[in-house]
């Protein structure tokens, strides 16, 4: 009830639900400008990746089998996605995670 109370009332602000933009702030910039990066940066983490990748690549195989038959058994994916990070990639975590559970499609 003090929840809900703070949150007709506004003292407890929720953006959408009781806070709104102001409509005498301005203008909102239609075009926003997107931050892209440099061709080296690009390679730089391409290379730390790969770097990455060989450095785990003993550890990462066994990891990837496990999350999936943690998958599988239905038993708690956070408890292996933690300790597969520090050897796998997302890429790797991702594609081993569609072979289990397949890839959602929007249908058309």
């Amino acid at each position: 009830m003090y929840y809900e109370h703070k949150k007709h009332d506004g003292s407890y602000p929720i953006v959408g639900v009781n806070t709104f933009r102001d409509p005498h702030a301005g203008e909102v910039p239609q075009r926003i400008e997107l931050i892209r990066s440099t061709e080296e940066e690009k390679q730089s983490q391409l290379k730390r990746l790969r770097d990455f990748k060989a450095r785990h690549k003993d550890e990462s195989g066994p990891m990837l089998a496990r999350l999936q038959q943690a998958v599988i058994a239905n038993q708690n994916v956070f408890e292996v996605l933690v300790d597969a990070v520090r050897c796998c990639s997302l890429g790797q975590i991702t594609n081993a995670l569609f072979e289990v559970g397949g890839q959602y499609r929007r249908s058309m």
